[in-house]
Formats: structure tokens, sequence, C-alpha cells
């Protein structure tokens, strides 16, 4: 009995110092603001995660239109797969090019990218943030917010980027 009492006590002792993991309820709309640097998380129209400090491709100004500008899209896209074998921990894939994107960039002759993702950072960081804007045109959150992410946001959920 006095082995049961201890047992019951450690077990206590541990769930109490353990911080239990919290993600937002499952998302149906996801909303980034490229100007703010916020992505923000809706259900039936309202907010109910933002995240700010979003980090975009090296020129994070404008529409991307071809492949290599380093630009973030701008527009209706959804959140298409993920990928849990990321070089950039876990990843969203944005359905970056639509039919309009193609038709643009064919006319100039040119291709117009993919394989935008919302992603965490990169494995081979031990911890913390990359500095400033790195990606190629993706949108870079922290290890933990991608977790969080992951989580809420479900394939098939429509995204709309801001500039």
């Amino acid at each position: 009995m006095a082995h049961l009492g201890v047992g019951l006590l450690a077990a206590a002792l541990l769930a109490a110092c353990s911080t239990p993991q919290t993600s937002p309820e499952n998302a149906d709309f996801v909303l980034v603001d490229k100007s703010d640097r916020t992505l923000t998380l809706l259900r039936d129209g309202k907010a109910i995660r933002t995240y700010t400090g979003l980090q975009f491709g090296a020129a994070p100004n404008g529409h991307k239109q071809f492949e290599g500008d380093e630009r973030t899209p701008e527009g209706r896209y959804t959140i298409d797969t993920r990928n849990p074998l990321s070089a950039y921990h876990l990843s969203l894939r944005i359905s970056y090019p639509n039919a309009a994107d193609r038709a643009f960039a064919a006319s100039r002759g040119r291709s117009p990218g993919g394989d935008i993702f919302i992603h965490g950072q990169p494995n081979a960081l031990p911890v913390g943030r990359m500095p400033g804007d790195w990606t190629d045109g993706c949108i870079a959150v922290s290890n933990s917010e991608i977790e969080e992410l992951w989580s809420a946001v479900a394939d098939g959920t429509p995204i709309e980027i801001r500039p």
C-alpha cells in the first residue's frame, strides 16, 4: 500500500511539472498580412490565433511572378498538402501557382515557380530563428508556431495572402 501511495505521489508531481501542449482550435481560413507580418487563423469569421514576426522571401514586397524572384505570393490559394520530412521542421504547402499565375508567367516566357510553403526554421539551426527575410518566397514561423499550425490547419483550408 505504501508503494502505491509513493507511486501516485510521484505521478502527480510529474504531471504538475509537465507543460501541457495547447493548440488553437481548427481554423477554416488563414489570413496573412505581409505588411503587418501577421498570420491569423480564423474560424467562422472570428480570429482564433494570430502569429507575428513572419519571415518572407529575400524580396518581400510585391506578388510572386516568376521562379527565383524570392517574393511571397499574394492572393487566394489553399493549403493543399503537408510535409513532415521538410528541411524546415514541418511545412504546409500553399497552392501557388494558380491558373492566373501560370498564365502571367507563360505570357512572358517564364516559369511562375512553385513549392511555396508555410514552414518552420531550418532543421540545421539548433535553436531560435534565422535573422531577417531569408526564404525563397515561403512564409517562415518559429518551430513551435508551425507545430500549432500543423495541428490547426487542415489540407484544403483557404488562405489569403495580402500585400
